[in-house]
């Protein structure tokens, strides 16, 4: 029987601890089964791993990897591994973790990674590994605290509501006003439901909640972390869902989290994840944007507002006022502004109204005090507290205006979104400072090594990268057999590696305190799949998608007959494919952004014939084996767009510093997403196609076409309309 919480309001659950997905060992036990004989090696935890999966064989690269791990453990040093599809990365490095005392922590970017690992992986490898460690290992996943119901939250909604969501008027609302009565009974609903799943759910995981709930429901019944007043403060501090998670965390062999909450952990002096020796970052390549998405702050007059009315009860009527006339500055001052980066400073009407907030926010935080204990609120308190904080400590970040933010006004299209932005110009410092200190990191991506090297990604997480050596006799050789410009018909088929075998792989780079590793892929890259360049066509120039494109593109797709994921660069080309297929084939088209985007990949999967395209979303979240993808189309070279405020700052800063902004920062991000992007053809050993790419720079570009091309899987490689087709034909008629 379960311990009983009674709020106060009188909310009342039965608390029943929640089962761990691997077994509840406990920490006694486990440290006794680690202290008894040998420990078995990650090679040892790896092969059992591998043998227990039907048909399960041992992969070069994975035993590579595993190996480097065990070797940088010992030795301290941190290392980077790009390993490609297909290599099996996940057993390769929760195998070597299995073999340390203490939590080892596992940080993905995407939800569809910490799932398969979850749900998938790691219950096997505890399957097959616990008769080696005479015990069954134990994992746990832990979450930012919004991801979490609170309790403290869901006992006060029905008093939320009314001051902060139902009578809200939200921005660009058709004829203005309130929510209509519809919508208040639809949330009202929903959080009735969420009452009684709180009453029956042993973790409170938003992700467990099926079906779900809305943003705006969820919010109402969740607990940003700088709003928590803590748990020994709070009334449900004994039954708080997120306190369990990182109770659980801290007993786990193996912390699975996000690169969110690693980068907020960072940024809060690591006090949110548990201690560990041994930090394993996979989709790496993500972990820079997701920090300075972190460091990043905003200011919204919606958001003035709703903190204004929280703090309410709590200050004097003037106090509550000057702040309302900050709310309202910022929102003249931003219709004002045009979209962008502010390159000169803060336009006037803009800092006066941040001069404006930082005084009111100062003045309503000293008339709110401290959070005591004996407080009749203290949550509330804490909430109201920790919003105006935030607006306090983002206006005068802005109002310094230092040479390390960067500094934009935000618009959408609908005119619906208006915010005053700052984020950090670079966060390779945070990362120097921050990721490494104490423990050994493993950085592991398909897409790490650009260019043919890895210095340039090791510098983007903090580490200290050489430049590059000359180039060696044989090097330049090699750049010269394959420079830009030769004829196709004399090197129809040569591989972008410059290798002659199929698992061509990066040299090793290294600097102080690590190194890197290319363990390659099992995919015969050459033998699989054909890299397309459209030479012929036109420098792309105009936004959308030039007619001679289009053309391009219905001739490959018709080809094939289908089977077609188009990766565009804009909506409008998308588009304007998706309608040229629409008006001269018979062919399903699907259209990103007119369903549900799981529902059309469904789709995709399931109708033989059909073409998906759509934008950057899907350059790295589709994932389709088989024969309903074998021709992968990219529009134009998937550059930053030079309105983006961060990348654009950052080439200005190298501009500025002597260098060639466009070569240090826009060509490593087109690096990367055309990597992710080409990584959607071939996702298994039986998988073959064409990535054909319909921007001639590819291979006319000599400053950056090689170093793009260097980027890719080693695909047989031409500029040749008729091969392409004739490829493509042959698949067809299969």
């Amino acid at each position: 029987m379960g311990a009983a919480g009674v709020g106060r309001g009188g909310y009342r659950r039965t608390v029943t601890p929640p089962r761990t997905a691997t077994g509840s060992a406990t920490p006694s036990a486990r440290a006794g089964s680690r202290r008894r004989g040998a420990r078995p090696s990650g090679t040892e935890l790896l092969a059992a791993a591998v043998g227990a999966v039907p048909g399960g064989a041992a992969r070069p690269g994975q035993q590579q990897m595993t190996t480097a791990i065990e070797e940088c453990v010992t030795s301290g040093e941190h290392l980077l591994v790009q390993a490609g599809t297909g290599t099996g990365k996940s057993l390769a490095y929760l195998a070597p973790a299995l073999t340390l005392d203490g939590p080892v922590v596992v940080s993905t970017a995407t939800l569809a990674l910490q799932s398969q690992l979850v749900d998938h992986d790691l219950p096997r490898l505890a399957d097959a590994v616990e008769p080696l460690l005479g015990r069954r290992p134990t994992f746990a996943v832990l979450k930012g605290r919004h991801h979490y119901l609170c309790l403290a939250r869901l006992d006060n909604s029905t008093e939320d509501e009314p001051e902060d969501t139902l009578f809200d008027a939200p921005p660009a609302r058709p004829g203005g006003g309130t929510k209509w009565l519809g919508e208040a009974s639809r949330l009202g609903k929903q959080i009735e439901r969420l009452r009684g799943w709180a009453e029956r759910t042993a973790t409170g995981d938003r992700d467990e909640l099926d079906p779900g709930v809305d943003d705006q429901a969820w919010r109402l019944v969740s607990m940003p972390a700088r709003e928590c007043v803590g748990a020994t403060r709070c009334p449900f501090g004994q039954e708080c869902f997120a306190e369990a998670s990182r109770a659980r965390a801290r007993e786990a062999d193996i912390v699975v989290t996000n690169h969110s909450l690693l980068a907020v952990d960072m940024l809060a002096e690591r006090h949110i994840v548990p201690p560990h020796k041994l930090l394993i970052v996979d989709e790496a390549h993500e972990l820079a944007d997701r920090v300075s998405s972190a460091a990043q702050a905003e200011l919204v007059p919606e958001l003035i507002d709703r903190s204004t009315r929280r703090a309410r009860p709590l200050l004097r009527p003037e106090t509550a006022e000057a702040l309302t006339a900050a709310g309202d500055a910022l929102a003249v001052g931003l219709a004002e502004a045009p979209a962008g980066r502010l390159t000169a400073g803060l336009p006037t009407p803009l800092r006066e109204a941040c001069t404006l907030l930082d005084a009111a926010t100062r003045a309503a935080l000293d008339a709110i005090g401290d959070v005591k204990s004996d407080d009749p609120d203290p949550v509330r308190k804490q909430q109201a507290k920790a919003a105006l904080d935030d607006l306090s400590t983002t206006a005068q970040r802005l109002l310094e205006e230092a040479d390390h933010d960067v500094a934009w006004v935000e618009k959408n299209d609908s005119g619906s979104r208006r915010a005053l932005v700052v984020a950090p110009l670079s966060v390779a410092g945070t990362l120097a400072t921050h990721l490494y200190d104490e423990r050994t990191v493993v950085a592991t991506s398909a897409t790490l090594a650009l260019g043919g090297r890895f210095d340039t990604v090791a510098r983007a997480l903090g580490l200290d990268a050489p430049p590059p050596a000359p180039p060696t006799p044989a090097a330049a050789a090699l750049a010269a057999r394959t420079a830009p410009g030769r004829p196709a018909a004399e090197a129809p088929g040569r591989r972008l590696a410059g290798d002659t075998n199929p698992g061509a792989v990066v040299p090793a780079t290294e600097g102080p305190g690590w190194r890197s590793l290319d363990v390659g892929s099992p995919f015969d890259y050459a033998r699989q799949g054909i890299l397309y360049v459209a030479a012929h066509l036109p420098r792309p120039s105009v936004s959308g998608l030039p007619e001679a494109a289009g053309e391009e593109l219905l001739g490959l797709v018709e080809a094939l007959g289908g089977r077609t994921l188009g990766l565009f660069s804009s909506r409008r080309a998308a588009q304007q494919a998706a309608e040229l297929l629409r008006a001269r084939t018979d062919l399903p088209v699907l259209l990103q952004g007119e369903e549900a985007l799981p529902l059309l990949v469904r789709r995709f999967r399931e109708e033989r014939s059909s073409c998906l395209f759509g934008v950057m979303s899907l350059w790295q979240g589709v994932d389709v084996p088989g024969d309903a993808c074998q021709l992968v189309v990219i529009d134009r070279l998937p550059f930053p767009r030079p309105d983006e405020p961060l990348a654009a700052a950052r080439a200005a800063a190298v501009d500025a510093g002597g260098g060639s902004g466009f070569a240090a920062v826009s060509v490593p991000i087109a690096a990367v997403r055309l990597a992710q992007g080409v990584g959607r053809l071939i996702r298994a050993t039986g998988d073959r196609g064409v990535v054909a790419v319909l921007d001639s720079r590819l291979e006319t570009a000599r400053g950056y076409g090689p170093f793009l091309r260097r980027s890719l899987p080693p695909f047989w490689y031409t500029t040749r309309p008729e091969v392409a087709r004739g490829a493509l034909e042959r698949l067809a008629s299969s």
